[in-house]
This record gives structure tokens, sequence and C-alpha cells, in this order.
């Protein structure tokens, strides 16, 4: 489908990469992974014809299409969540009013017999056809149907985009990418900003309706789910491994074993080449025998080795004092905003030494009920914090808290203590700051750099409770293993509040869920209560957990009818009135459609009446697809009638 052919990319004369090749074919399934800084991002904006590379081809066909969502873009807040959305649909509505201006002027002529007319005919069926086929007036149910997905509530859908965090507006963007139904989905990070719940659908989404897929993730349970190949950039090229990330590490050992192997024999090679040259440079018996080493020093290719994996490097957080038996208790905790509830009868006892995760969908009270577990906000309840409890907390906006003004070096060292801090440079390598990036001062730092220079510091500090608010949105997968080893280590409490369920697998034994406004404690690990959630779901389609299955709001809209106002409350007859609006949009949409193919049809029988048209076979063709379309569009036009009397 795409061909890259001796691709390379050079900034300020330094090689990214070089003569890279490869192609991306229907339906493949490609993680691009490589260290930060290898060009992963780089690479998709090349392929989006967004950034020219250096030298080398990118071929793509004509007809293929390509969509492309970066790690951070410009969000626009001048819409509802559903009108931003139904930007990806701006391809039908162009086709729509095409429709109409082919139905006018086949009203205008009478020249039925000529071709010009013939050919407007035949063109108006041939784009009525493609415009059923790309969903035409049922494109409303798609597209809440992949919002519901991503999170969104229906009664979201009319807010302001101006409303939500950045996090939320990016789910926006991904939901207009996928309803595109591009050829080419590139993805850079697409589950930073999304919960457990939405990271499963888009896993379904791309596994079975997706085309072609290139991601760079450091979800590692994401792409093992998603992708079918995986492709490395590693020391300027590209290796390409068919197959999903969990294999592709072990080969990609073996791969560094045997360079290590080859590195070895070729600098034995070259010792032995120089010891030859110095021993007989002054013999004239051996001159020719000399000049034939230096020519194979000369030709020898330098064998370059993955970098060493310093994600093995065991760091441990220090816990200090003893706490008591129960660190943290909560006793009919509540929680509102402005008269909107965000949790309400919180009772949980967490043990010491436990280590537990908070989960749930975004905005349902996770960062809320830390928030009050630190004291920063108040609540409603009892919530006591045990003797001797000294917690470390990591919270998403804990890197706006760092010294600008000093260098990343410097910030650790100020926190190390005893032999630790013979250990900093090893500690910053691993957290992706070695070299001269250990010296630039924290204001230079990207928003993750920061992230990652934060959690350093806080691994280092003295604590027997451990609070971390989505500490791997932005560390790669060997930063998030260092982490992972270190929580598993550490002798105190730990709450996590995470969606990366590869993160979680084997750290938390007990998971509390956020949803409606309560929170349930549920046993075991995170993939014991994704199981149990599974389960739930078939016995339990009317919980709230059903958003895991977003429904069809449409078939909704037919089988639920709308409560009389009257008992309603303000809220409630705000959200009737916008569903009854949008179903008179509907009905009002079906029948401008009806009405055209009913025109459409009208001037074909009128052709069809004369002796000349009644001789031609293919209009007798075109009128029974005509006729096939108007059928379909008056059944569409009766559902969205039905939709509308049940309303009201």
């Amino acid at each position: 489908m795409i061909s890259i052919d001796n691709l390379s990319v050079e900034f300020s004369a330094r090689p990214l990469f070089s003569n890279i090749s490869y192609v991306i074919n229907d339906k493949d399934r490609i993680a691009l992974v490589g260290k930060n800084g290898a060009g992963k991002s780089t690479m998709l904006k090349i392929i989006a014809g967004l950034q020219e590379p250096t030298s080398g081809v990118v071929a793509v066909p004509r007809d293929t299409s390509i969509a492309y969502l970066p790690q951070v873009m410009v969000l626009s807040d001048e819409c509802s969540v559903l009108e931003e959305t139904e930007k990806a649909f701006a391809h039908i509505h162009e086709i729509q009013k095409e429709l109409e201006r082919l139905n006018n002027q086949m009203a205008e002529r009478t020249d039925y017999e000529s071709e010009e007319y013939m050919k407007l005919v035949e063109r108006f069926t041939h784009l009525n056809e493609h415009f059923q086929m790309m969903g035409g007036m049922n494109y409303h149910a798609e597209m809440e149907r992949t919002l519901q997905g991503l999170g969104f509530r229906r009664e979201d859908f009319d807010r302001p985009t101006s409303e939500f965090s950045g996090g939320w507006r990016m789910r926006i963007e991904l939901a207009k990418l996928l309803l595109q139904h591009p050829d080419v989905l590139l993805l850079d990070e697409p589950t930073n900003h999304l919960d457990i719940e939405s990271i499963q659908w888009l896993e379904q989404f791309l596994s079975t309706r997706a085309g072609a897929v290139v991601l760079v993730s450091h979800d590692r349970a994401f792409i093992n789910n998603v992708t079918n190949r995986t492709l490395e950039i590693s020391c300027g090229k590209v290796y390409d491994y068919k197959v999903k990330y969990d294999e592709y590490v072990n080969l990609r050992a073996e791969r560094r074993e045997q360079q290590l192997h080859a590195l070895e024999n070729q600098q034995k090679e070259i010792a032995d080449a120089r010891a030859f040259i110095e021993r007989f440079r002054y013999q004239a018996t051996k001159a020719i025998q000399v000049q034939q080493k230096i020519r194979q020093l000369e030709k020898i290719v330098p064998i370059e080795v993955d970098e060493v994996d310093n994600s093995s490097l065991r760091l441990k957080f220090k816990c200090s004092l003893r706490s008591g038996d129960y660190p943290i208790i909560c006793e009919d905790v509540a929680k509102s905003y402005d008269g909107h509830l965000v949790f309400g009868n919180v009772n949980l006892t967490i043990k010491r030494g436990e280590k537990v995760a908070f989960v749930g969908r975004n905005g349902e009270g996770k960062t809320t009920l830390v928030k009050c577990i630190m004291g920063q906000i108040p609540f409603d309840g009892k919530l006591t914090i045990a003797h001797n409890v000294q917690i470390g907390y990591f919270a998403q906006n804990q890197a706006q808290l760092l010294d600008g003004e000093i260098t990343v070096f410097d910030t650790i060292d100020r926190v190390a203590k005893g032999d630790m801090r013979l250990k900093i440079r090893d500690i910053l390598g691993a957290f992706m700051f070695g070299g001269e990036a250990s010296e630039k001062k924290v204001k230079f730092l990207s928003g993750g750099e920061r992230t990652r220079l934060a959690m350093i510091k806080l691994l280092l500090e003295p604590v027997n409770c451990l609070i971390l608010d989505e500490p791997t949105n932005h560390l790669d997968m060997r930063s998030k293993d260092v982490l992972k080893e270190a929580i598993r280590d550490f002798e105190g409490t730990v709450i996590l509040v995470s969606h990366d369920r590869e993160f979680l697998d084997g750290l938390v034994e007990k998971v509390y869920e956020f949803g409606d406004g309560k929170v349930k404690e549920h046993l075991g690990g995170i993939y014991d209560f994704l199981k149990t959630k599974q389960i739930a779901e078939l016995t339990e389609l009317n919980t709230s957990n059903a958003y895991l299955q977003p429904k069809n709001t449409f078939n909704e809209a037919v089988t639920a009818p709308v409560q009389k106002e009257s008992a309603l409350s303000y809220e409630q007859q705000k959200a009737a009135s916008r569903l009854k609006k949008k179903l008179e949009k509907a009905v009002q949409e079906a029948e401008e459609h009806v009405t055209q193919l009913e025109s459409a049809v009208k001037i074909l029988e009128a052709q069809l009446s004369t002796p000349e048209g009644s001789a031609d076979i293919t209009l007798y063709e075109k009128h029974g697809k005509l006729k096939a379309q108007l059928a379909a569009a008056e059944e569409e036009w009766e559902k969205a009638m039905e939709s509308l009397e049940l309303s009201v």
C-alpha cells in the first residue's frame, strides 16, 4: 500500500536514520518502537506528509487516505462535542449538496433523450449509491457509538468542547479520525489520555474495523493486543519483525547477543591486524602483507550494537518508619461540585503494605479522592490517616512544582542520600537523562521530561505510603519496568491511579472501581477485575457497566421512549429536548432525501414514457436502482418518524 524507499533524515548534519526501506501493507498492524529520540514520531510525520525527509521517497497510491493523530495538537473550542465530531463527515455533507444540485438540474432540464442528460442521471445514480455505502443518513448512530466507546456520555454531546480538558479534546480528535475510516491510521501515543475501558474499546475497533495501522505506544498490553508486526528504529536503521511486541523482545535479545558476538570477533580481528602491522612495519620482506592488513582495516565497517537496556538497574523506594496498621480509612466519604455528586458513601480500608489500584472512567473521581486523602480539598464524611504515615505523592501536575533554574543532575543530587548519590548518573540514564541531558536546566525540559524527573525525585524520598496518579503516561517501557520493580519491592503501602493494565499486572492485589458516584471494591489483580467486568456485562446489560459496549443510539430512541416532561428534573428535560431536536433534524434530512429520489424517479419515468426511452434497456436498469434507493430512504424516514413520535 505505502512504500518507503531509501529514506534518510538528518537534523543539524546529524543522521537520525539512513537508507531505510520497508512497505506498509493493507491490514498491517504495526508497532513502531525504539528509544526516545530514535525518530518514531518523525517517521509518522513523514508518512503523513507533514515533514519532508532529507532524501528518499514515500510512495502513496493516489486513492489511499491517511489519518494522523499526533501526541500534541492545536484544538478548537468553537462548538459542541457532537458538532466538532460531525466534521469527520464533511465529505458526506458535500455529497449531499452535490446530489441536491444534480437533482435540481434534472428537474429543470427537458432534453431527456440527450447524451448529456443521460450522463446526468448516471452521475446522480452512482453518487447516491456511494452516499448510501458511506453511511448516508445513518452516520449519527456510528458517531455516537464511537464517542461513547471513547468515554463520553450522551449528556456530554451538546457541551462545548471548551469545557473539556486537553485529554478529552484529544479523544474527540481521535473519534474524528476513526470515523473517517482511512486506509492507513497513524497513531502517536493514543492511549495517554484514555482509561482502561476506552483503551479496550479502541483495541477492539483497531483489530476489527480499521485498515492498516501504524502506532507508537508505551502501553505494552495495548500494542500486544492490536499489532501483528513490529518495526524497531535502532542505530539509524529499521529492523522488521513480523511478530507481536512480546515475541519481538525475545528476538531482539537474540539479535543483540549475535551483535555482541560479531563485535567481539571484529575487535579481535582488528587487534590481530594492528599487532601484525606494528610487528612487521619496518621489515621489507613483509611490506606487501602489511599493506594488505592496512587496506583490510580501512574497509572494516564497525559493527553497531543496540543500546544496553538500563532497565535492569534495580532501584528501590526508601520505606521510612513503620506506619499504623491501617494507613487510610474512609467512612461515608462524599464529594460534590456545584451540586454534582462525584462520589458518595465511600467506605474503604487500606491495610499497611497493601498495593491497590484506583480505576474507572476519567471524571469519575479517582484523582478527587486522592486529593481528599492528601487534605487538598474539603469533603463530607470521615477520612482517617493513621499515625506515622508519611505519604509520597505523585500528582499529574507534579512536574510543574520543580525548580526550573537548576539542572536535571542538581535536582536529583539534592534529594539523593548515601550510596545512592554514587548512582545518580545510572538512575538518570535509566530514565532517559543520560549524557548531556543531565546538564540541561529543568525549565528547558519538555512536559514529559519533567514528569520523568519528578518521578525520579519521588523515588529517592523516604516515605511509607506512595500515592501515584497516572505515573506512566510519559515513561517508555524500559523506564516503566524500572518503576514497576521499585514499587513491587517497596515495603510500604501503595495507591496507584492508572489505566495501564500491563503496569498494574502483578503489582496490585485489590482494585477500587470508580463509577456512577460509587466506589466498589474488587479483590484480586487487574486482570481478575477485568474478567469479572466482562462476565458482569453479559448478565447486567442495563447496568452502568454497559458503557464498555455502547448502545446504538438510534435503536435506543426507538425502543426506549422519553419520559413525560412533567416527571422529569430540569436536567432531564433539557436532555429530552435535545433528543427531540436531534430526531426532528433526522426526520427533516430523511424527508429531503426521499424528495430528491422521488423527483429523480419521476423525471426518469417521464423519459421512459417516450418511444425512445421505452426502448432503452439501460434506463430500466437505472429506474430499478433508483426505486430500490427510494424504498430504502422511505424506510429510514419511517424509522426516524417512529423515533420522533415515541419521544413526544
